[in-house]
């Protein structure tokens, strides 16, 4: 069954493979609708920020699994709103992960993985390393486009 987020093109297991689930590329459907979403972090509601423990001192602890996994689920909420709840995370087929450190790298792949636990149905997908994120409590956002009809 073809993935909702159009179809994905994979080279052949002779060819440098991805780290993470992701196609090499994805063809977008035709007849559907773009739907951008701005780089997301794990900022709640109540402006805390989740994966984030801050120590008396004033210094944080981040967990990049923890945050990764709010990134994607603030994301999936933002998708599910902008769609009267007939989009999620399925729709994407492209992001843009920044870390501010790539030893975080493995971590948010982990997370990644749990998301779109086949690659065939995950979006395409760039990763690069920021020397800051807008907040000191974060080490790690996405952005990402999402088809839908």
């Amino acid at each position: 069954m073809p993935s909702s987020n159009g179809k994905a093109f994979l080279l052949p297991p002779t060819a440098a493979q991805g780290l993470a689930n992701y196609p090499h590329a994805r063809t977008a459907p035709a007849a559907t609708k773009t739907l951008f979403v701005s780089g997301t972090s794990s900022r709640r509601g109540d402006g805390t920020y989740a994966g984030c423990i801050t120590a008396a001192d004033g210094s944080h602890e981040l967990n990049i699994e923890e945050q990764t996994a709010a990134v994607l689920q603030n994301i999936q909420t933002i998708i599910n709103g902008a769609t009267d709840g007939r989009h999620g995370l399925e729709s994407v087929i492209d992001a843009t992960v920044f870390l501010t450190d790539m030893k975080d790298y493995a971590g948010m792949n982990a997370e990644w993985n749990k998301v779109w636990p086949d690659r065939t149905n995950g979006p395409a997908r760039t990763c690069v390393q920021v020397a800051a994120l807008p907040n000191v409590r974060l080490n790690v956002e996405i952005k990402c486009t999402a088809i839908v009809t």
